[in-house]
């Protein structure tokens, strides 16, 4: 399916040409029909010649409703400009391409009707003229008489043409859904219809319902319609109504949006460029339109083409989206382009000209480079979501690299590596029995978001990683010199007597504390068995060859005989070669050496 939306002035015959193409009358209210006047958004569809489907939104041509008109054309990506032969251009004709070109449409038709009323020849040159200077030139023109039937077959044709132009639907895209109706339907309840322009809509799908106040509920597609058929699934593009269960009709408004959950960040300040003329001077209020959804916003210039805009509430807005920036004063319209939905403060003196720089230069979608590196650090997901492409391989952009999920620069790469080293360094300095940091404080102290950053951020910093402990290479077995003298007295002991662990006050007459005997264990000098026992590394390799020489199964006092030890160090001994899997315990009494043929037991 194809969604074109109209455009012209007010009695220009808009509606009637929808209806003749379609069969379908667009006006929707009694008081339409009364006053002969399009108030609000109608719709109706129909196939082309080709088999493809079109449906149009059709919108009121009159100045008062022009809010409605921006509702319409905004998620639409084609339009049919109407002028009538009899009155040829008019004023609102002109405000209606100037919201087409604001929003960038490049996709039209130029429709001059009432051939039967007038000479559509003057008409005719002249939109031409106008729309060569708008996004929509080069577009084809078509003249028809909806009363008499008089070109609507060339008029069917050259919409045939212009969807077969229309670039590729994103059904695979993230869905954003712009409501532009609410309605309830009895023994089905709450029903929005809008233009889908990406993404893909399943019955049962769970959505996030996002208010015009940024408020955000979880809600059910209960039902699917397109066209009014009912479907399981409707890709975009398309027209279709969503039956909600969740959410009352009367809660839902106009400009509320259906979103993919999780996929898409709301911000409430963007930097845009102007994609127009740039005006002298912008007015500190402007009414923001943008899919369905208008709303004052507050206006700073930056300079140039660039301005901050800061929302009201939160929206769902990426860099890319296309705005229309309205002065209900003055009547004049702006196009807007949103270069970042997550602008950086401005605080310094000259940041505001900086910035403007910036958002002059920057293409429609951001820079990855610039976007990590006023960062820092980004995470794919993050970077996606803001509208940024993210190419595969470890380099997805100039000075970026791609550490996991994470992007970082590599300025904030270097600087992460410098801070972290500094940081080991004064605690190595200053604690010789402890030199070395938790990742937990080592990320901290590098300033890096992320724990799982520091694999590769110590081998950068040529740092090393032991037992969850970031430190210098070698500093795990330095120590100072005085427990180094201590260790070796208890180490000549322990040779002769293997399992006659010391008291703690034999390690305080060492001069062993318990901050000794720590860092004795982290280098590896010492093994702890628990909190007051402590042998040799080769202690345990040690005990398992007298065990294995005794009668199996044996008992805790056999081993204890065997080892010429004491219960408090054979308990825990053994203990810790059963969670080893070296030996194995039977029952409340006896253990036995396990063969390495024999599992260890579940």
């Amino acid at each position: 399916m194809h969604v074109i939306a109209t455009a012209g002035h007010v009695d220009h015959g808009k509606s009637t040409l929808v209806r003749a193409l379609t069969g379908i009358e667009p006006d929707r209210w009694a008081e339409e029909h009364r006053r002969g006047l399009t108030i609000d958004l109608g719709y109706a569809w129909t196939t082309l010649p080709s088999g493809e489907q079109v449906a149009f939104v059709d919108v009121p041509g009159h100045e008062r409703f022009i809010g409605n008109m921006l509702a319409g054309l905004g998620p639409a990506p084609a339009v049919l400009l109407v002028v009538a032969a009899d009155e040829g251009w008019r004023q609102q004709t002109t405000e209606h391409l100037a919201a087409v070109d604001a929003l960038g449409v490049t996709h039209g038709l130029v429709v001059v009707t009432r051939r039967d009323l007038a000479d559509p020849a003057p008409a005719l040159a002249d939109a031409l003229a106008r729309v060569a200077r708008s996004s929509l030139a080069g577009s084809e023109a078509v003249v028809v008489s909806a009363r008499t039937g008089e070109g609507l077959a060339d008029l069917r044709a050259a919409i045939d043409s212009l969807v077969g132009a229309l670039d590729p639907p994103a059904a695979d895209g993230r869905l954003r859904l712009w409501i532009d109706r609410s309605f309830t339907i009895r023994g089905a309840g709450t029903v929005v219809t809008g233009t889908l322009g990406e993404g893909t809509i399943r019955a049962g799908d769970e959505l996030v319902l996002h208010d015009a106040a940024g408020r955000s509920r979880h809600v059910t597609v209960r039902g699917l319609q397109s066209l009014e058929r009912s479907h399981d699934v409707v890709p975009a593009v398309a027209r279709v109504a969503v039956n909600l269960r969740g959410v009352p009709a009367e809660e839902v408004r106009r400009g509320d949006l259906l979103l993919a959950p999780g996929a898409w960040p709301t911000t409430a300040q963007l930097d845009v460029r102007l994609t127009g003329e740039v005006p002298d001077r912008l007015s500190a209020h402007l009414m923001v339109h943008v899919g369905t959804h208008a709303a004052e916003a507050r206006v700073r210039p930056l300079g140039g083409p660039a301005a901050r805009l800061t929302l009201p509430s939160l929206l769902p807005l990426v860099a890319g989206d296309r705005l229309i920036l309205r002065d209900p004063g003055s009547r004049q319209l702006h196009g807007a382009l949103v270069v970042d939905a997550d602008p950086p403060r401005l605080q310094r003196r000259g940041a505001a000209a900086a910035r403007a720089d910036v958002v002059a230069r920057q293409g429609s979608r951001p820079d990855l480079g610039q976007e990590v590196g006023r960062r820092g650090a980004m995470t794919v997901e993050a970077a996606l979501a803001l509208g940024n492409r993210v190419p595969g391989g470890s380099r997805p952009a100039a000075s970026v690299a791609r550490h996991g999920q994470w992007l970082v620069s590599d300025a904030a790469w270097r600087e992460w590596a410098d801070r972290l080293r500094a940081a080991v360094q004064r605690k190595a300095a200053g604690d010789p029995l402890d030199p070395t940091l938790t990742l937990e404080a080592g990320r901290a102290a590098a300033g890096a978001p992320d724990r799982a950053l520091l694999a590769d951020l110590t081998a950068y910093a040529g740092l090393a990683v032991r037992d969850g402990r970031v430190g210098l290479p070698g500093h795990w077995e330095a120590l100072p010199e005085q427990v180094q003298a201590a260790l070796r007295t208890l180490e000549a002991r322990l040779g002769d007597e293997p399992f006659a662990a010391p008291e703690q006050r034999e390690l305080q007459a060492l001069g062993l504390g318990r901050r000794e005997v720590a860092a004795a264990v982290r280098a590896g000098r010492l093994v702890r068995l628990d909190d007051d026992v402590v042998l040799l590394p080769t202690g345990p390799a040690r005990a398992m060859r007298v065990l294995a020489g005794l009668p199996q199964p044996f008992t805790t006092s056999e081993a204890r005989v065997a080892l010429a030890s004491t219960r408090r160090t054979v308990i825990p001994l053994l203990e810790h070669l059963d969670g080893r899997g070296w030996t194995r315990r039977l029952d409340g009494s006896h253990r036995e050496v396990r063969r390495p043929d024999r599992p260890a037991p579940s």
